[in-house]
């Protein structure tokens, strides 16, 4: 009888936002059940309109979309990407290759390279995999390539129209994140949202494209209040901010930075961040930022990895090519 009693004090104190989750009742507690926001069903499902959109668009009399992926250097997971993106373009319908060079190769090659392609008006979109060797100047390389082929969304114009509101080319992690949240129908609007990260492909996009204006052109604004944090954030500032919020949303590549006792319960949980560890019996695998067995407990919604932002990414560079190549076809 005290069991059920303390269950129905809890049920009435915890607030409308919170009930709507389902409660595992054990040892007379209330636990909340996160809902599971699957970034590779998810992905699947935008991939399959991809596919659509490009077959209306070939009947139309267009050429196909067409995606070269330039990679440069032996670095194992950068060709994974790589091999995840190709299959995903043939997927949906796009012409895309891969062009593959040795980590010799000298900076102002790789700019002839991007030239080549940026004149050639049979490819639609470009992409550079990063990280590059040390010896070339990635910020030099985005800048080099035509914005409008762009489908990462890194060259200055695309950050800068990003910035003003305008309708551009995003980058393609900071708009799954965005779009995770529009089709799962997380509420943004006036919520409370930590970004965790102030990287200028993955933070700041994000935190942009949180906080503007719905109203604006680019049609992206989430109307949200925005605080970032990164690792200058004192630890007890971070927790703080974590609190209070309605939304996290973590890109930083360290293991468990998040943990349950700083998320608010029925909190929503956007884990960007991925990372190789090793555990103890010798075996790697992925993990993100949030202590996801622990969090899980407490959130109201939350990403796993993987199969949650990184998928829908691939699926965000699909659109963005998709884009480059209607763009293209105006000129």
């Amino acid at each position: 009888m005290r069991q059920i009693i303390r269950l129905n004090v809890l049920s009435t104190i915890l607030n409308s936002k919170m009930r709507s989750h389902t409660y595992n009742e054990s040892l007379g507690t209330a636990r909340i059940m996160a809902r599971i926001l699957d970034g590779k069903a998810l992905a699947k499902e935008i991939k399959d309109e991809v596919k659509i959109e490009i077959n209306n668009w070939i009947r139309s009399g267009n050429p196909v979309p067409t995606l070269r992926c330039i990679i440069v250097g032996d670095d194992p997971a950068s060709h994974t990407y790589v091999r995840n993106k190709i299959q995903a373009a043939r997927e949906v319908g796009i012409e895309a290759e891969t062009i593959r060079y040795d980590s010799n190769l000298t900076e102002e090659a790789l700019m002839s390279i991007i030239d080549s392609l940026n004149k050639d008006k049979n490819i639609n979109g470009i992409l550079v995999q990063l990280p590059l060797p040390s010896s070339i100047d990635e910020r030099r390389v985005c800048n080099a390539l035509a914005p409008e082929k762009d489908v990462d969304g890194f060259h200055i114009t695309n950050v800068g129209q990003l910035c003003l509101d305008m309708p551009t080319i995003v980058p393609a992690t900071a708009l799954a994140v965005v779009e995770m949240l529009r089709r799962f129908k997380i509420d943004t609007f006036g919520r409370n949202t930590v970004v965790i990260g102030r990287s200028k492909n993955v933070g700041m996009p994000i935190a942009m494209m949180l906080h503007s204006d719905g109203r604006h052109d680019s049609g992206l604004g989430m109307d949200s209040t925005v605080t970032i944090c990164h690792r200058h954030t004192p630890p007890d500032q971070l927790e703080f901010y974590c609190r209070h919020a309605d939304i996290i949303v973590s890109a930083t590549g360290l293991p468990k930075l998040i943990k349950a006792d700083m998320v608010k319960p029925g909190a929503t949980i956007i884990d960007v961040g991925i990372t190789r560890v090793t555990d103890e019996s010798g075996k790697t695998k992925l993990v993100g930022d949030v202590d996801y067995d622990e969090v899980v407990k407490v959130a109201g919604a939350i990403t796993p990895v993987p199969g949650g932002v990184g998928p829908m990414t691939v699926a965000m560079l699909m659109k963005n090519t998709l884009q480059a190549a209607r763009h293209n076809s105006l000129k």
